[in-house]
């Protein structure tokens, strides 16, 4: 971790405004077809999180580890569906099994043997005993939270300060607020994301800082008896890559339980890319309920719910719904079945490890010998640099990162072969079973060169 920053800010500008050019002459197409766009898609995008600067990439094909836009420009995916795609692109397995069941059919709203075998496989992957699907990791912690305060016959949730839980109105609250609005530490204010949020939801919904028991313990008293459970990422995801501290999360659980409370982990992107049990097994604390989604479809809308017997029993008997029409599609239970028990395995998070221990070395390397202030963070898939002198423990030491080094670490990615998420400083890289030596080492050569010429 380099203590220090020695970037001259004029070169800095100076190198973003060199590579936003090569930016821009690279991407014609994109360009046309994000005009295009404007006139029949609102904003010109199909999720307001695609609208980025300078303009949106369109994609075209995904092979393996490799994206190819429709400028023909081919990178290596460092994105890969904001970490959707721990499976890599048109993994041969993944194809073969949605092509057997299409031609089988594709939905029935009625159970399939795969549901069966894909909870039964959830069960001793991540210690809990009974499971429902959805369809995305919204769903799943929609499904969460509604559960927890039936269970407790409570109201007010609990979440972290900075983190992303999906776009339901319960939970769309103070994902990324900016500093002006937050108010005191030890009494953070609830911020709505958007519009459209009754103010009586978003009140409901208190946040605290995450890696602070004592911060917790404080807030539970403060909504003594009224607290239905607390939604956590076990690591953050949307302020770069952020680790629990030891013994927080176990801290968390203890609390909660001793206000009669819930612990739900939102592992939607950690519960198939940290390690083979996520969280769960990475940081060694079961949660009452978790929510999963993203990388343990292979690449189709997917979305699931566990929970001990006692919580989830409440959809066991019928005390609470839990619905959709599309929950336990044969198509994506094909898929999950597949990518969890086939590609998925033990031996792929080894790897990932080897992997991301080759890009933490070079891109620590290059920080130290360029006079960068940050460091790296890698765990099984996933891994982020991050632009601070001291290591963030929660959303406002995140707010002192640096957005000019992570957004120009961005574009010169981008303009040497590496597809990276957008937003530049909130989102990690994931990578996936079919990435190589050659493919992570191209990442840490680009930061290499950023290094240098920020540093001429």
């Amino acid at each position: 971790m380099s203590a220090t920053s020695t970037i001259d800010p004029a070169r800095l500008a100076s190198v973003i405004e060199a590579e936003e050019a090569t930016f821009n002459e690279r991407h014609k197409h994109s360009r046309e077809m994000t005009e295009r766009a404007r006139r029949s898609l609102a904003g010109g995008v199909a999720s307001s999180w695609q609208d980025t600067e300078p303009h949106p990439i369109y994609l075209a094909e995904g092979h393996g580890s490799k994206v190819i836009d429709v400028d023909g420009n081919e990178y290596v995916d460092f994105h890969n569906g904001y970490g959707a795609m721990a499976v890599g692109h048109a993994h041969p397995r993944i194809a073969e099994v949605v092509s057997e069941r299409v031609r089988l059919g594709t939905h029935f709203a009625q159970p399939t043997e795969d549901s069966i075998a894909v909870a039964e496989h959830l069960q001793k992957r991540f210690g809990l005993p009974l499971w429902r699907f959805g369809n995305s990791g919204t769903e799943s912690t929609l499904d969460a939270v509604r559960l927890a305060r039936a269970y407790t016959g409570r109201d007010v949730l609990f979440k972290i300060e900075g983190s992303y839980h999906g776009h339901h109105d319960a939970l769309m609250v103070s994902v990324a607020p900016p500093a002006d609005k937050i108010g005191p530490y030890d009494d953070p204010v609830s911020v709505p994301q958007t519009l459209g949020l009754p103010a009586d939801y978003v009140k409901l919904t208190r946040v605290v800082p995450f890696n602070d028991l004592e911060a917790l313990e404080r807030t539970l008293n403060r909504y003594k008896g009224q607290v239905a459970g607390m939604i956590v990422e076990p690591a953050m995801m949307n302020a770069g890559f952020v680790l629990p501290e030891e013994g927080y999360l176990q801290g968390v659980k203890d609390l909660l339980h001793e206000h009669g409370a819930l612990l739900v982990f939102d592992e939607v992107k950690t519960g198939a890319t940290l390690s083979y049990g996520g969280a769960v097994e990475a940081f060694g604390v079961t949660p009452d309920l978790l929510c999963l989604a993203k990388s343990v479809g292979g690449g189709l809308p997917c979305g699931a719910i566990g929970g001990t017997d006692e919580v989830m029993g409440w959809i066991a008997d019928g005390k609470i719904d839990q619905v959709g029409t599309f929950n336990g599609n044969p198509l994506t239970m094909a898929a999950m079945h597949a990518t969890l028990t086939e590609i998925l395995v033990p031996d792929a998070y080894t790897e990932f490890s080897r992997l991301g221990e080759i890009l933490r070395e070079g891109c620590d390397g290059v920080i130290e010998s360029n006079g960068l202030a940050g460091y790296t963070t890698v765990l099984g898939a996933r891994g982020a640099v991050t632009y601070r002198a001291e290591r963030v423990r929660n959303y406002r030491d995140y707010l002192e990162v640096s957005d000019q080094l992570a957004y120009v670490n961005w574009l010169a990615q981008f303009n040497r072969g590496v597809f990276m998420a957008p937003w530049g400083k909130s989102e990690n890289w994931t990578l996936s079973v079919q990435h190589s030596e050659e493919d992570v080492r191209r990442y840490v050569d680009n930061f290499e060169y950023l290094g240098k010429a920020l540093s001429a």
